[in-house]
Formats: structure tokens, sequence, C-alpha cells
């Protein structure tokens, strides 16, 4: 048994390996898994690699702590979505959160896309369990919106899916959306118009009209 890992962290301790899980976000955000290395994640750091070794035994460990805690992040906003609520607002303020987390956590977003683009290998048991389950609790919520009429009739699955690749897109391609929108309008203020047209996009298209309800 390692009693090490059983042993409470000091502060220096939990300092440092947030400061090593920092510096790796940035190298696997902009290299990948396959493409990033111990030595390069400890020189981001500012600290040998027999010292980061103290704290993460493998590249795979520091990966993984790394995923587990964007899934955590990620399913926030999802699992806020509330069955009680008035389904726009709910949904509004879910793609809300959604465009904040492309604006606050771009580094995140494309370290979860590479992973996703290599098949998932290190994340697919999060993807089939928790990240799945969570889905299918809020389709349910969904399709009891559908059946009170209180939004249109649409497989809710590919509606999160839309979401979920409208608002990461934000995020993953922030370079293209900046260029193509040019200076006057690939400032900050690119998440505000982001979020009117998308809001628009999915409330108008899901809010019910006598001849869409049947």
């Amino acid at each position: 048994m390692d009693t090490k890992a059983l042993r409470p962290r000091t502060r220096i301790q939990t300092e440092k390996r947030e400061l090593i899980l920092e510096a790796a976000l940035e190298v696997f955000s902009a290299h990948g898994f396959r493409g990033s290395t111990i030595d390069q994640i400890a020189e981001a750091a500012g600290m040998s690699k027999p010292n980061l070794l103290y704290y993460f035994r493998r590249k795979e460990e520091i990966h993984e702590t790394l995923m587990q805690r964007l899934l955590d992040t990620w399913l926030a906003p999802l699992k806020e979505l509330d069955d009680i609520g008035d389904p726009l607002t709910e949904l509004r303020s879910y793609i809300r959160r959604k465009l904040e987390m492309a604006r606050d956590f771009p580094r995140e977003s494309r370290l979860f896309a590479n992973e996703i683009l290599q098949g998932a290998p290190r994340i697919k048991p999060m993807l089939e369990g928790e990240l799945k389950t969570l889905v299918d609790e809020k389709a349910e919520v969904i399709k009891g919106w559908m059946r009170a009429g209180k939004i249109v009739k649409t497989d809710p699955w590919h509606l999160i899916f839309s979401i979920w690749a409208t608002t990461q897109h934000y995020a993953d391609f922030d370079v293209q959306v900046r260029a193509v929108l040019g200076p006057d309008r690939g400032g900050d203020g690119r998440f505000d118009d982001a979020a009117r047209f998308l809001e628009q996009l999915f409330l108008d298209g899901l809010r019910p009209r006598p001849d869409r309800l049947a």
C-alpha cells in the first residue's frame, strides 16, 4: 500500500501539484497527450523532472487528473438544468454557461477535443459512465417538457450535442472566429454576439406553437 498517498497533503504539496497541473494543461492543450513529455511539463512548471515525479509518477496520471477535473467542470452547467424551471429559461442559461466556459477555459476545451480526436483512449470509461448517465437523465427532463407541451418535440440527445458543438466552437476555433470577424467584431463582444444568436437559433426553434406541438 502506498502510505504516502494516504497521508494528508501539506499546503506546499498542494501548491506544487497545482503548479504541475497548470503547466501540464498548457503543454497538453498545445501538443496533445502523445506530443507531450514529462520533461516539457517539468520545464513549464519550473522544476526538475525528479521533483515532478515525486508528485506524479507518470504522464498518464497527470493527464487523468486533468481530464477528471475537466469533465467535472464541463458537466456542471448540464447538472444545473432544472426540470422544475421554465424550459426556455433553463436552456438559455445553459447556452450562456457553455459560452462562458468557451471564453474562460479554452485550453481545457482544446485538451478535451484532442482526446476525443484520438478516440478517447484515456477517458472512454468516463464518457460511457458518468457523462452518458447525466445526458440520459437530462434527456428525460427535456422529453418531459415536450410531453407537457412546453417546447416542441425534437431529439433531446441531439439537441444537447448541438449546444455542445456550437458553444465549444468558440473555444476550439477561436483563432478562426476572430480572423473571420475581423478587428471590429472579433473582440470580447464576440461571445455576447454569439450568445444572442444561439439563443435565437435554439430557443425560437423550440418555442411552442400550436402547429408544431403535434
